[in-house]
């Protein structure tokens, strides 16, 4: 028993009749009685009785209506389901975050892929960027959102535009009413941020003639921010993270260098599998 008879015994039950279930089926009705009898030789029990006009099905016959029903729709279901998961419409996406990518990044994009793809289910994993180019090698996630700098051998890439870096401190070591400032104005103050800056940071202050005060250095842009808040030093952060810990006294000042910015970056490996949810995912940065 296969499922193509499973179809033509339904379709038989359904209409009543062998000539009219033969029409709707397309087919000639000397082969679609064939089939019924093979099915019935086969299953080793009567499943309709021939009247001159019509057909009623037995016992076993009702039986096997029930279950045909149960199967062709599990079938179809199951069918419409892998072509979603192909087409991704359906499934889950795997996809790596730095912290610092900030809430502004993803809000209104998610929104729109979600009200796209409503049966796309996510599975997040956090990391800073080294840990999640390892995991993006390894085939773990699909798709990461890093930031600049990296090593991009390897993968294929979208840039979206360029941030400057932030100040961030409390009122207590605020010296300015200026919300825009020079990175000369933060020699000597006790500095805090991701080591991933450091080299920029370095540079831009020694361009200046002079070494910035390291206060902490750190692997989470959210760390600076917190300590920054705790009055032990001076965050600096990519403007995005500004929004990572949510309400508090810190205040923010751009700070006006060319060099000392940064981008959040949406990667994805050349070599390894994509599926149609990430390729739709993508679509969402693609005219970035």
């Amino acid at each position: 028993m296969d499922i193509k008879q499973l179809k033509y015994f339904y379709v038989i039950a359904e209409e009543g009749q062998i000539t009219s279930a033969a029409k709707k089926l397309h087919i000639a009705q000397p082969p679609l009685s064939y089939q019924l009898k093979n099915l019935e030789d086969e299953l080793g029990v009567k499943l309709v009785e021939r009247g001159s006009r019509s057909i009623t099905l037995t016992d076993a016959g009702v039986i096997l209506y029930k279950r045909a029903k149960q199967i062709l729709s599990l079938t179809k279901s199951t069918v419409d389901e892998l072509k979603d998961f192909k087409q991704g419409i359906s499934g889950t996406l795997s996809i790596g975050t730095v912290s610092s990518s900030g809430a502004s990044l993803l809000d209104s994009r998610l929104s729109i892929f979600h009200d796209k793809y409503p049966f796309i289910n996510f599975e997040i994993h956090e990391g800073n960027t080294y840990e999640l180019l390892e995991l993006l090698n390894k085939g773990i996630i699909e798709i990461a959102i890093v930031r600049t700098p990296f090593n991009n051998s390897g993968i294929n890439s979208i840039f979206l535009e360029k941030e400057p870096m932030t100040a961030a401190m409390v009122k207590d070591l605020n010296w300015t009413d200026s919300k825009v400032i020079d990175i000369k104005e933060l020699e000597n103050k006790p500095l805090i941020f991701y080591r991933r800056f450091e080299r920029l940071i370095f540079k831009a202050c020694h361009d200046l003639n002079f070494n910035p005060n390291v206060f902490c250095k750190n692997d989470d842009a959210r760390t600076s921010l917190l300590w920054a808040n705790s009055g032990l030093g001076i965050a600096i952060v990519p403007k995005s993270a500004i929004k990572l810990i949510g309400s508090s006294d810190i205040i923010y000042k751009e700070i006006n260098n060319e060099e000392l910015s940064t981008q959040i970056t949406i990667i994805w490996s050349k070599t390894g599998y994509l599926s149609s949810a990430g390729k739709n995912f993508l679509e969402l940065f693609s005219n970035t």
